[in-house]
């Protein structure tokens, strides 16, 4: 087990980076725009699960090759973006679909498959694993107890916060799609903009960040 004040101070430390919105935020946004709020809710927490296994890499050491192996990190950033450039090109694609369904709050798309979407745009992120190789063993006791099970705790922490933090700006995005959902003309741009926001944010990821 993490010591109590080692996990108040990690806690701490994950609340101030979840809360400044980044990439995550405008992936969940973006989804919610397009898919209405089940489909932002569901994307949320596919890439909140996708943290359990990649601290799980670091917790046995391969999240540090993969930090360190320019190959490995270039090959995950590439797919990454590339698959949220798919998912924004299918949602306006898709836009008069939303706009003419019975339910306007989403893209005719299984659940299922939303949840996988989020859950693959959170594993194709290297950026995470590089940010937890290198600041979880930071709050880790060496004589606390089992490193890997320590650095598993901490992850389940920050994916729970991570977790409720970005389902807040999904029902936030969501209320304000209620209003436009009224039209189906408006549903069917709010449909593209959200389209737009995920195309943006893959060519975002691409071109910025740690290069290694």
């Amino acid at each position: 087990m993490v010591p109590l004040d080692n996990l108040l101070a990690f806690t701490l430390a994950a609340l101030v980076l979840i809360l400044i919105p980044g990439p995550a935020v405008l992936f969940s946004v973006g989804r919610t725009l397009a898919l209405g709020r089940t489909g932002g809710l569901l994307s949320v927490a596919g890439v909140s699960l996708a943290l359990i296994p990649i601290v799980a890499l670091v917790a046995v050491g391969v999240g540090g090759v993969v930090a360190q192996s320019v190959v490995l990190f270039t090959v995950l950033k590439i797919a990454g973006s590339l698959y949220l450039v798919y998912l924004g090109i299918q949602a306006i694609r898709h836009r008069k679909d939303a706009a003419s369904a019975p339910d306007p709050t989403r893209l005719p798309t299984g659940h299922g498959r939303q949840l996988w979407q989020g859950f693959v745009v959170g594993i194709t992120n290297p950026k995470t694993i590089a940010f937890f190789v290198a600041v979880l063993p930071q709050f880790v006791d060496l004589h606390a107890g089992s490193v890997p099970l320590q650095l598993m705790e901490l992850g389940v922490v920050f994916a729970v916060l991570a977790l409720v933090s970005d389902s807040i700006w999904v029902l936030a995005a969501a209320a304000a799609r209620a209003w436009f959902a009224r039209s189906p003309k408006r549903i069917e741009r709010l449909t593209a903009t959200g389209g737009g926001l995920m195309i943006g944010l893959g060519g975002i990821l691409l071109v910025t960040g740690p290069k290694h």
